[in-house]
Formats: structure tokens, sequence, C-alpha cells
């Protein structure tokens, strides 16, 4: 149950929050005062927000592909732009025969997974991985049909998922380590660095989600992996020393790029 607030009170936490640089200054003030229970947490909340939190952090929860799912404190924050690699793996698991199994690695709040089970609107076998505590805590909980493990990418998985996944859907850290001082305060200073810091180039840990992606999926299954449009081509290459055939898909209205490959 949302606290009451009278006009003047939601103009006030408006300017407040529009004078800390939020561009949505009254959609905001409206999330904030939906979602706080009591005056006290509701203003707890605005100067969290005002003190350069993320919305979602401020919340407790985010809206991604029309869920809304739990974001605690510290966790990665589902992207819109993950969305474009959520549409291309729904149309594979639809061609799957039988129940799709579907792999998550670096799920963080597992928002992947559940849109994909959403957007399936067909039962699906669910496993979800990432290395963050309190990321797993949260895909448990958006995730209550799935399977979640906490450990470094298919470390903690069971081997009984070895050569059976039909979709193996991943959203690896690919910011460049020179780059994250670079990114929006919001996700600097808030969101774990080790689900933004892919390395040198960007591209460690997304190396690594490919080198054994064979392992683990299916004759014919699917890797979907997001990376940004001028890391592309070299994340096709590593796919495809892997042994998979690869391409590269994007949308520009999202400012998405994924590859998506296959094993034969």
């Amino acid at each position: 149950m949302s606290v009451s607030s009278s006009s003047a009170a939601l103009s006030d936490i408006v300017a407040r929050l529009r004078a800390a640089g939020c561009v949505f200054a009254e959609d905001e003030a409206e999330l904030i005062v939906a979602t706080a229970r009591t005056p006290g947490e509701l203003a707890a909340m605005v100067e969290r927000r005002v003190g350069g939190r993320p919305l979602e952090h401020v919340l407790g929860w985010a809206e991604f592909c029309g869920l809304r799912l739990v974001v605690e404190p510290g966790v990665f924050v589902p992207r819109p732009r993950t969305q474009f690699l959520i549409d291309q793996a729904v149309a594979l698991a639809r061609e799957v025969r039988g129940t799709p199994v579907v792999l998550d690695l670096c799920c963080g709040t597992g928002a992947m997974g559940a849109a994909l089970a959403a957007g399936l609107a067909r039962p699906a076998e669910l496993h979800a991985a990432d290395l963050d505590p309190a990321a797993v805590r949260c895909a448990r909980r958006n995730l209550p049909g799935g399977h979640v493990y906490e450990g470094d990418l298919y470390e903690p998985l069971p081997a009984t998922l070895r050569g059976r996944v039909d979709l193996l859907i991943a959203s690896p850290p690919y910011v460049p380590s020179g780059s994250v001082g670079l990114l929006p305060p919001e996700a600097r200073l808030y969101e774990p660095r080790v689900a933004l810091d892919g390395g040198d180039d960007g591209l460690d840990v997304v190396r690594r989600v490919i080198e054994r992606a064979p392992q683990w999926l299916a004759p014919g299954g699917h890797l979907l992996i997001e990376t940004s449009a001028r890391q592309a081509a070299a994340t096709v290459r590593a796919v495809e020393l892997a042994g998979l055939a690869a391409r590269a898909a994007g949308s520009d209205e999202l400012d998405a790029t994924a590859v998506i490959a296959r094993l034969p």
C-alpha cells in the first residue's frame, strides 16, 4: 500500500528531484510515492534518489520487458536495450521441440530468464547463475520456477545440464576497464564493478562464456550474447574459433547489439 500525498507535497518532491538532475522528475516522483508505504519511508526514498542512487535501487524493483523485477541495492539494473536479445531468444525458443532448456549466465536479477519465459508463453526448463550473492538472491525471487546457482559462470552448474542447453543467453560485463570511469555515476558508484568491467578490451568474460559454451549446448543449440557494436566483430571471431556459426545483429532503436551463434 502506498502513502497518500497532496499536490503540494508531490510538487515539492518533483522540484527536489529536478534540482538533483532527474530528467523525468514527475514520473519518478509518482513512482516513489506509489511505492512508499509510510511517510518516513517516502522521505528516505526521496533522500536516496536526490543523493544519486539509481531509481530502481530506491524503489526496490525495475521494469523490464513488461515485468516488475526485484532489484536490491548494489545489484546491476537490467537495461532496456537487452530486450533486443530477449526478442531474438524467444523467436529461437519457439522453434525448439518439446520443453526448451534455457541457461542465463551472468544472470544478475534473472531479468533475461524471466522475460524469456514470459515471452515464450509455454513451459521452459530455466537455469541461471551469477557470481554476486546479492544478485543471486534477487534472481531466486524473480525466477521462482527456475534453478539459480551462485558461482563463476559454468562452475556451479549441475553436470546433468551439460550438452542439454537449447538456449544459452548471457549479458556479461563488456565495458573496457579504462572506460568504467566514464560510465554515468548511477552505474559507476552504485552497481558492482564485477558486473561492468570486462577487462582491457571488454571481452575477458565474454571469451570465457564463449569458450565453454559448446560443452553445454545441445546439438543445434544457440548462444546469444550481448555486446557493443564496436566489439561485435571480435565477439563473432571468438565464437567462430569455438566452433559455432555466428552472426551479429542489432537494433538502432534500442542501441543494442547481440551475437547469435549456433552449435552445428
